[in-house]
C-alpha cells in the first residue's frame, strides 16, 4: 500500500519539483502525494482524507506558519509525524519546530538525497508506530472478546445453577413418587408442580430480559388505582414473609392514585424487589413497602433491615447473578437475572432505580415511576396478579427415629431450599438417623453441638456457604473427621476443585441421583470402618504413616497414657484434659475407633499392660496396678475377653 504524504508549501513550483523527483516512486505505487497551500488548508486535508503517514511542511507560510500546523496536529494526532523545512540559517525556527513536536527536518536549498532519506526514515518510523497501535488494537480487541466470554460463559453456567435446583426436586420426587406411592404422591406432586413453576418462571424472566436487550418489549398501559394493586401485591407476600418471621409493613401517601401502568411489568418490578428483600433478612427483620407521589413521579421504595452490601458492591447488584458478601466477609446467595430484569423493566417505563445500603442496617432499593393519564381506563386483572411466591405450602418434616434406628449413622443435611432439603432427607430415610439445618451458619453450630457421622450440605447458601461450612469444620479438632458431601448446581470444574481445597470427601452435581448420593455415603462408612479398625486395637504404633486423624487420637493416647497408672482417670477427667464435652468426645471417639470412651480408654490401658508383660519383669499384680486397675483379678479376666487369653498365658 502506498504511503500517503501531505506536503505543505505556498510555492506552486514546490509541488511540481516533488512531483517530478519522485514520478518513479509514484507510478511503482509506493508514495501517494496531497499537497496544501498552507497551515489550515493541511489541517482540513487531514481531518477529510486522513490518516496520513506523514507531513512535509515549510515554516513561512500564509493563513497558518508550519509551526502552528506542528503543534496543531500533535495535539490532535499525536501519533503522526511531520518533516519540516527550512532555510539553512533559520535554526531558531528549526528547535522551535523540534519542541512543537517535529520529527526531524531538511534544509533548504533542499538536497534530494538528504530529503528521501528523511522520509524513508520517517514512514519506517510511522510504520512501526502504526504496528504498534494496531497490535495495541488487536490485544484490546482480544481482551474484550476474552471478557464477553467469560462473562457468557458465566452467565450460562450460573443459569444452568438456577435450572439445576428445581430440576433435581422434579426428578428426584418423580423417582420417589414411583418407589413409594402411598408416602409421596401428595406431597411429591405439590413439589413437583411447585418447582416446575419455578422453572416456568425462570424461563420467562430471561425470555424477557431478551426481549428488553433487543427491544421487541411492548408495553400494555392501562389506567387504574396504583396504590391498590401494590397493596394487593404485597399481601400475597404476607404469607411467605410470616414463614420466614418477618414482618411486612405497606405504607401508602396518598391512599389512593389513578395512573397508568403496565400489570405485568410492575408485578415483575415488584416481586422480584420484595422477595429478594424478605429472603436477604434474618428472622425477626422487617420489610417496608412505601408508595409515596414525589411531584409528578410515583415513588417504590423497598426498605429491609438485613445484612446490607457493602459500598463498593452496590454499583454491581443490577449485573446479572451478582454475589454480595456480609459484613464478615461470607459469601451471600446470588441475586440471580432478577434485579437485572428489573432494572431493564423500569428503563422501559422511562424510570429510574437506585439502591442505597449500610452494612449492618439494611438495604433500600427506590424505583421513579412518572405519573400518566393517558391510557384506557380498566379494572386490574386478578389472574395475572396472583403470582405471589412459589411457597412451600407444607412443612419440612424429619422423619421418625425408630427405637431400631438409633445405632444407625447420624447424617446432617445442610440446604437452605425446603424441597432440595425434603427430598434428600426423603433418599436418607430408613438408612440413617437424620437431622436439618437451614443454612450454613446453623450448619456449624448443629455439626458442633451434635457430632454427626456424615453431613450432606449444598454449596450456595445464606450466612455461611457450604465451601465456608467444609473450611471451619475441617479445621476444628472436634469435628475434622466428619466426612462432608457437597451438593452443588455448578457442575464446573473449577467449583468441584474449590470443594475439594475446603477438605470436602467428596462432590456431586445436581440433580444428583438417589442411587449415587446412597452408595457415596456408604462409601465413606466403609472407609470410617476401616479407620475404626485400625484404631480400635489402641495399639498402633505413632510412628506408622498417619492418615489425617492420626493427631487427635495420638493426642487422646497421650492423655491416657500420662494418667495410665491413676483408676480415678475416666471419661469426665478426660473431657477436662482435651476441653470437649462428653457427647463431642464420645461421638469423635465413637467416629474414629468404633467403640466408646470409656472403651477405648480401657483398651489403651490394656495395650500398655501387655507391653509391659512382654517387655518388664513386673509381676501380673504390679502390672494392673502400674495400668490403672485396682483389682488384679477383674485385670485378668478384662485381659483374657480382649485377647483371648489370660496374663499369665501371654506371658508364656
Amino acid at each position: 500500500m502506498a504511503a500517503k504524504i501531505l506536503v505543505v508549501d505556498d510555492e506552486p513550483q514546490f509541488e511540481r519539483l516533488i512531483l517530478q523527483r519522485f514520478r518513479k516512486r509514484i507510478r511503482a505505487g509506493e508514495y501517494a502525494f496531497s499537497f496544501a497551500q498552507n497551515g489550515q488548508e493541511a489541517l482540513d486535508k487531514v481531518a477529510a482524507e486522513g490518516p496520513f503517514d506523514m507531513v512535509l511542511s515549510d515554516i513561512n507560510m500564509p493563513v497558518m506558519d508550519g509551526l502552528t500546523l506542528i503543534a496543531r496536529l500533535k495535539e490532535a494526532y499525536p501519533l503522526l509525524k511531520t518533516v519540516i523545512v527550512s532555510a539553512y540559517g533559520d535554526m531558531k525556527n528549526i528547535r522551535t519546530a523540534m519542541s512543537r513536536g517535529a520529527f526531524d527536518f531538511v534544509t533548504k536549498p533542499i538536497e534530494f538525497t538528504d530529503l528521501q532519506a528523511t522520509m524513508e526514515k520517517t514512514l519506517e518510523e510511522a510504520a512501526m508506530i502504526k504496528e504498534a497501535a494496531q497490535a495495541r488494537e488487536l490485544a484490546a480487541s482480544n481482551e474484550r472478546l476474552q471478557a464477553l466470554d467469560r462473562l457468557k460463559t458465566q452467565f450460562f453456567t450460573n443459569i444452568s445453577h438456577e435450572f439445576r435446583t428445581p430440576l433435581t426436586v422434579i426428578s428426584g420426587m418423580a423417582e420417589q413418587i414411583e418407589l413409594y406411592p402411598d408416602r409421596w404422591l401428595g406431597k411429591g406432586l405439590n413439589m413437583i408442580k411447585r418447582n416446575t413453576g419455578s422453572l416456568l418462571d425462570l424461563v420467562n424472566q430471561i425470555l424477557d430480559l431478551r426481549k428488553l436487550e433487543t427491544g421487541n418489549m411492548s408495553l400494555k398501559l392501562i389506567q387504574a388505582d396504583v396504590i391498590a394493586y401494590l397493596n394487593y401485591l404485597c399481601e400475597t407476600f404476607q404469607y411467605f414473609a410470616e414463614t420466614r418471621d418477618i414482618k411486612l409493613h405497606f405504607i401508602a401517601n396518598p391512599t389512593t392514585l389513578e395512573m397508568d401502568f403496565d400489570q405485568e411489568k410492575l408485578l415483575r418490578i415488584f416481586s422480584n424487589l420484595v422477595d429478594n428483600a424478605i429472603k436477604y433478612t434474618p428472622e425477626g427483620g422487617n420489610v417496608y413497602v412505601l408508595v409515596d407521589r414525589v411531584e409528578n413521579q410515583l415513588q417504590l421504595k423497598v426498605r429491609d433491615t438485613g445484612h446490607g452490601i457493602a459500598a463498593e458492591q452496590v454499583e454491581q447488584v443490577f449485573n446479572r447473578f451478582f454475589t454480595s458478601a456480609d459484613a464478615d466477609g461470607s459469601e451471600q446467595k446470588g441475586t440471580g437475572i432478577g434485579l437485572s430484569l428489573v432494572h431493564e423493566l423500569v428503563k422501559l417505563l422511562e424510570g429510574s432505580i437506585e439502591v442505597g445500603s449500610i452494612v449492618g442496617e439494611g438495604t433500600t432499593f427506590k424505583v421513579l415511576l412518572p405519573i400518566r393519564n393517558t391510557a384506557p381506563k380498566q379494572l386490574i386483572d386478578q389472574e395475572l396478579s396472583n403470582k405471589g411466591p412459589q411457597l412451600n405450602e407444607s412443612s419440612l418434616t424429619l422423619p421418625t427415629i425408630t427405637a431400631g434406628d438409633t445405632e444407625l449413622p447420624r447424617v446432617l443435611v445442610v440446604e437452605d431450599n425446603p424441597d432440595v432439603a425434603q427430598y434428600i432427607l426423603a433418599c436418607l430415610e430408613g438408612h440413617y438417623q437424620l437431622d436439618r439445618a437451614a443454612d450454613g451458619q446453623e450448619g456449624i453450630e448443629k455439626a458442633l453441638e451434635e457430632i454427626p457421622d456424615l453431613i450432606v450440605s449444598d454449596v450456595m447458601m445464606p450466612r455461611k456457604d457450604g465451601l465456608e461450612l467444609c473450611q471451619t469444620l475441617k479445621a476444628d479438632e472436634r469435628t475434622s473427621h466428619i466426612p462432608i458431601v457437597l451438593l452443588t448446581a455448578k457442575a464446573d470444574i473449577e467449583s468441584r476443585l474449590a470443594g475439594l481445597e475446603k477438605g470436602a470427601d467428596a462432590y456431586l452435581a445436581k440433580p444428583f441421583d438417589r442411587k449415587e448420593l446412597l452408595v457415596r455415603l456408604e462409601k465413606l462408612i466403609e472407609l470410617r470402618e476401616r479407620m475404626q479398625a485400625r484404631y480400635s486395637s489402641g495399639a498402633f504404633s505413632e510412628a506408622e504413616e498417619a492418615p489425617p486423624e492420626d493427631p487427635f487420637v495420638v493426642k487422646l493416647k497421650a492423655a491416657i497414657n500420662e494418667n495410665i497408672d491413676d483408676e480415678n482417670f475416666g471419661v469426665l477427667e478426660l473431657c477436662s484434659a482435651l476441653a470437649l464435652s462428653r457427647t463431642q468426645l464420645h461421638r469423635k471417639v465413637k467416629a474414629l475407633t468404633g467403640r466408646s470412651t470409656s472403651n477405648f480408654v480401657r483398651i489403651i490401658r490394656l495395650a500398655k499392660a501387655k507391653e509391659l508383660l512382654r517387655t518388664s519383669d513386673l509381676n501380673i499384680s504390679q502390672v494392673a496396678y502400674e495400668v490403672g486397675f485396682r483389682d488384679p483379678k477383674y485385670f485378668s479376666r478384662t485381659f483374657a475377653q480382649e485377647y483371648g487369653e489370660s496374663p499369665n498365658q501371654f506371658r508364656k
